[in-house]
Parts: structure tokens; C-alpha cells; sequence
């Protein structure tokens, strides 16, 4: 059925007349998809013009009122007469209306399985900042067309000063800033890789600079100490232990299953990994006296440390340290900072470091050899005079 385009006027403030158009049958809204018959386009006409510069006004207005009808009208039922040009035209101007923040939170939800929790928060701080109300799933309004660097660098400004969600008397850690500013980086790239942005705007974009801290880690001595004491929880010795050995993290130990798990006479023990920050595939090589804590192997589906859950880490892992006499306030995943800088204690370089902690950059894993109080020390005595 075609569609009717006629164009009607309203009369607004100031003695004026404004123009839309009128659609029958109703169209989709461009940005809600409800039905609509009506569409303003920002023109008006002066009401009982009198003066000849109000009267060349309003001749000049409804002639490119008309020109803007006969357009819609063709879009809906004479696609045929426009040019390639004028087609993709239209096409950017549509795309252009659509809303950013739905965008990024459909990439949102199909991470799922892939740090989607730091995805959820970086949405969380869009939707804020682009007038969103997060409790009641309001999301906020941004159109593609509206993107550009200043919109980007003020976010950047916003995440480097807001309040932080989990704790309001202190703002956003820079780094867990860093993580949220990516996102919204990572989402540039694709949509302009799927056809919503004419440009490359993530490439213009600088990111925040990570901020470098200094890890809470144990000692070798430390280590040796927990491996010779009683712990109640036996499965949680080895979890630790573990953890400390191989450097991997919390979730990907607790997901880990025996199909993951290699051994070779040319490789020797291995696991195959997907680094869940990254998403990307890698293979950790993990010690005899590692794998001996896995205890007995089972079926490839199962999981190699099952009955492992948050307790045990928050709870229970802090509890044994203090009884042990450890008086450190330690993190789990700070035992895998301990297996980074015990490894450059020991000599293993940068890139083999990488390699097994699952790094995308070597950047990452220099971090360790910076904290390494061994090597620090060790450099320190390196420059001797002869007094």
C-alpha cells in the first residue's frame, strides 16, 4: 500500500506556523519503532506575513518543505528514482538516528561468558552519563549521529571524576576507569565495523593511562610455610597452592574441567586456556608438583577442583593465612601476582611470562619485574666504587 505524505502546519509561540509531515498509514518511529503519522522537520512559516522579507521567507520555507516531502514520499514508494549516492545517503541518516546506548548494551548481553560483569558496570556509567536511570532499566539517549570526540573525552573526564557505585565517598578507581573507557572504545570499533559510524572514531580516541600499583604478594618462604601447614579445608590447600604455582585466576580455576589438561613427552603438562578478560585462546605449561595437587584425573567434562566456591576464598582463604601467622591482607588473585613476580625473581623473561599468565601485551607482565623487591635489591649492588 503507498504511503500518503502531506505536509501540515501547526501554529506555535511567536505568531509562526510550523511544519511536518503527515504519514498515511503510520510509519515506524525511527528511534522507538512505534507507529507515527507525524514527523516534524524543523521549519516554520511566519503567521500573517506582512513584510516583504517575512513573505520571501515563507515562499523559500515551503519550497524546501516540499522538497522534503517529495523525498519521503519517494523513499517510501519510489525507491527506484534515487541515485547509489542518494541511497546511501539515507541509509547513513537512518542509521544515524539510531540509539548508541542500546547498541552497547546489545553488546553487552551477548558477553555473557566473556567479563561480562565489567561490561554490565561500564554500561551502568554510560547510561548515567547519557541520561539513563539504571533502576528502573531506563536507557539513556545518544544517537550515533551525536558521537563525536568531545562526546568520547567528556565520558573520559566523567569516569576519571564520578563516584565510584561500590563505594561513594571515593571515586572510580582510575584503573577500573581505564576498563570502563575501553568498552566504549571496543564499541566504536565495532560499530563502525558494522556500518552505524561513516568513521573510525575509536582511532581518535587516546585512552586512559593505567595506572601502575603495587600488588600484595607472599614470599617463597611464605609459600613454603603454607604448603607445610594443616588447613581444615584440604581442597582449599591445594586451590591455593595451585593458584600460586600456575597463575591462574579464581574463575578459570573454578572452571576448569580435565579435558583442558594436556600431558606430553614433548610438551609435558599443559592447559588449555581462554584468558577471560581477553577472550583469547593460550596454553599455560604448569609444573609435576602443580599437576600433583589436581589429585586423580576424571572424565573430560568434569571439573578438576569441583565443591571450590566463594567462601572458600573470601572467607576461608584469609582466615587459614591468619592462622598460619601470615599477617598480610591478601586478595586470591593476589596469589596470582606472586606466581608474576616469582617468576621474575627466579629469571624467567618477559615474553615466556606472558605467555603462561595469558597477557596481550608484554606491557602487563613488566609490571611484575617493576615490583620485584629481588631484582631491586639485586640492581642496587650491582654499581660498586673501590673505596
Amino acid at each position: 500500500m503507498a504511503i500518503k505524505v502531506k505536509l501540515r502546519k501547526k501554529a506555535i509561540s511567536g505568531n509562526r506556523q510550523s511544519l511536518y509531515l503527515d504519514f498515511y498509514p503510520a510509519i515506524p518511529h525511527p528511534e522507538t519503532s512505534k507507529p507515527t503519522r507525524r514527523e516534524f522537520i524543523g521549519l516554520y512559516l511566519f503567521d500573517k506575513a506582512k513584510s516583504p522579507l517575512d513573505k520571501q521567507h515563507n515562499k523559500d520555507t515551503l519550497q524546501i518543505a516540499e522538497q522534503i516531502r517529495q523525498k519521503r514520499e519517494n523513499h517510501f514508494n519510489k525507491p527506484e528514482i534515487y541515485t547509489g549516492y542518494e541511497k546511501e545517503q539515507l541509509k547513513i541518516k537512518e542509521r544515524g538516528e539510531h540509539n548508541f546506548v542500546a547498541y552497547f548494551k546489545s553488546l553487552v548481553d551477548k558477553r555473557k561468558a566473556s567479563n561480562h560483569d565489567n561490561w554490565v558496570s561500564a554500561y551502568k556509567y554510560l547510561n548515567i552519563f547519557t541520561g539513563g536511570n539504571n533502576d528502573n532499566n531506563t536507557i539513556g539517549n545518544l544517537k550515533f549521529a551525536d558521537l563525536n570526540e568531545k562526546f568520547c573525552n567528556d565520558f573520559k573526564d566523567y569516569l576519571l571524576n564520578i563516584k565510584s557505585n561500590k563505594r561513594s565517598k571515593t571515586t572510580l578507581a582510575q584503573n577500573s576507569a581505564v576498563s570502563y573507557f575501553n568498552k566504549l572504545k571496543a564499541t566504536l570499533k565495532q560499530a563502525y565495523k558494522d556500518g552505524h559510524l561513516n568513521t573510525d572514531l575509536n582511532a581518535k580516541i587516546a585512552c586512559i593511562e593505567t595506572q601502575e600499583t603495587i600488588k600484595q604478594t607472599l614470599t617463597i618462604e611464605e609459600l613454603n610455610k603454607l604448603a607445610k601447614a594443616e588447613c581444615n579445608y584440604p581442597l582449599l590447600k591445594n586451590y591455593v597452592l595451585f593458584s600460586a604455582l600456575t597463575g591462574m585466576a579464581h574463575k578459570e580455576m573454578q572452571n576448569l574441567n580435565w579435558g583442558q589438561v594436556e600431558v606430553s613427552e614433548s610438551f609435558g603438562i599443559r592447559i588449555k586456556m581462554i584468558r577471560q578478560k581477553t577472550d583469547k585462546p593460550y596454553n599455560i605449561n604448569i609444573s609435576e608438583q602443580a599437576y600433583s595437587l589436581m589429585g586423580e584425573r576424571k572424565e573430560p567434562a568434569d571439573k578438576v577442583f569441583e565443591g571450590i566456591n566463594n567462601r572458600d576464598r573470601f572467607i576461608f582463604f584469609p582466615l587459614w593465612l591468619a592462622e598460619v601467622g601470615i599477617k598480610k591482607h591478601m586478595t586470591f588473585h593476589d596469589l596470582r601476582h606472586t606466581y608474576g613476580c616469582l617468576q621474575i625473581d627466579l629469571g624467567t623473561d618477559i615474553y615466556t611470562l606472558q605467555g603462561n599468565m595469558g597477557h596481550a601485551t608484554p606491557r602487563q607482565s613488566m609490571m611484575y619485574g617493576k615490583i620485584s623487591d629481588q631484582r631491586k635489591r639485586a640492581a642496587a649492588d650491582k654499581i660498586q666504587l673501590d673505596f
